[in-house]
């Protein structure tokens, strides 16, 4: 499969929540997004702003820091935010059921190289990084080789 890739520059956290608001109604179970990046990169807001465009009714959407995985009912189906900064490697992926949610709902997930080589081919991995001269402002790459994505990011990467 050939890889490809987009490169965009988010300027403000607004930009950031737009573009997660963009791509969420496009979402549907099965569908992996990997975010990647330095603490403080913008992953846990872009995941809190796409989870907020698919809940039916708005709710607290706090960081799976400590739970390690947060679950949401929404108009897409199910969505699976997990962060897993705090595991030490992928043989403790399976105890946390994410390899079942990676085929059965949307998953968002903060920290991938957790994963290793269980990380979906088909995801969506994003790279989001810091500018270090402007607090706001985030660099986003955007990689996939799965060709469900094609038809679904020019709309949002326009």
């Amino acid at each position: 499969m050939t890889t490809r890739s987009h490169d965009l520059v988010l300027e403000s956290e607004d930009a950031t929540a737009q573009l997660a608001r963009a791509l969420a109604p496009g979402l549907r179970p099965g569908d992996v997004l990997l975010l990647s990046g330095g603490i403080g990169a913008g992953k846990t807001h872009f995941a809190r702003s796409l989870i907020q465009a698919l809940l039916r009714v708005s709710e607290d959407v706090p960081s799976p820091t400590f739970t390690l995985v947060q679950e949401y009912d929404t108009t897409a189906g199910p969505l699976w935010h997990a962060d897993l900064y705090r595991l030490s490697g992928p043989d403790e992926i399976e105890e946390l059921g994410l390899l079942d949610a990676f085929e059965s709902a949307i998953c968002i997930v903060e920290w991938p190289d957790r994963l290793g080589d269980l990380a979906p081919s088909r995801a969506l991995r994003m790279e989001f990084s810091a500018d270090p001269d402007d607090d706001q402002t985030r660099a986003l790459r955007m990689a996939w080789s799965d060709p469900r994505w094609d038809a679904r990011l020019p709309a949002v990467v326009a």
